[in-house]
């Protein structure tokens, strides 16, 4: 009765500790799915990238980068007003698809430069305005190889071979200026978007003053 009394003993206890190992087990278990479970806060961090990408790239932009957004929209504001009147003043097909070419690139360019100020909580130059300090940049009077005034008015008041010859040897001072602003914007700038339309602009405008000079003799 006593070996009979202590085998059922033994099993009791034996199962008893069976169900504190099952317990342990299952506490383990269930730490380790809520830890799972709450794995959503590894994902919620590895989304916060995400959702503060505009604030991360507001990290990333220098004063370089404002002054070229700032700086571009008024200068690509003039070219795209020059490029206006080829459509009825010009008189060489070539002039007229150059001003087109013109005119296609850099208006979505200040869409573009306009959204990045807006973004960093910068305001964007009303139209009309010049950002001055550009002046003196592409070795031209106005800032950034800008035309003055005086300048539009001539184009406006010229026609045919007048206009040709007048909008060309104007647009190669403008690209001039504008490649020497994407060239500073390539030095000094942080922000790898408008790092990239700097690079854009020195590619494009280049081969454009390249192909005026040729229309124009000059090459």
């Amino acid at each position: 009765m006593n070996k009979q009394f202590i085998r059922r003993t033994a099993i009791v206890v034996a199962s008893g500790a069976a169900s504190l190992v099952l317990a342990a087990c299952g506490s383990s278990d269930d730490a380790s799915a809520g830890h799972d479970g709450h794995r959503s806060t590894p994902s919620a961090a590895s989304a916060a990238p995400s959702a503060s990408s505009a604030p991360a790239s507001q990290g990333q932009r220098a004063a370089a980068d404002v002054a070229f957004a700032k700086g571009m929209i008024p200068h690509h504001r003039q070219a795209v007003e020059m490029a206006d009147l080829a459509a009825t003043r010009a008189e060489s097909a070539e002039v007229k698809a150059l001003a087109d070419e013109i005119k296609k690139a850099q208006d979505p360019e200040i869409k573009t430069l306009s959204g990045w100020l807006t973004s960093w909580g910068e305001q964007v130059p009303a139209e009309g305005a010049m950002d001055h300090s550009m002046h003196g940049a592409g070795g031209t009077g106005g800032a950034g190889g800008m035309m003055t005034p005086e300048e539009m008015d001539e184009l406006k008041k010229a026609s045919g071979k007048a206009f040709d010859t007048a909008f060309m040897e104007m647009m190669i001072k403008h690209h001039e200026g504008a490649v020497a602003m994407a060239k500073t914007e390539k030095a000094d700038g942080a922000f790898p978007d408008a790092k990239a339309m700097a690079d854009a602009i020195i590619t494009s405008q280049t081969a454009e003053i390249t192909r005026m000079n040729s229309l124009l003799g000059k090459s």
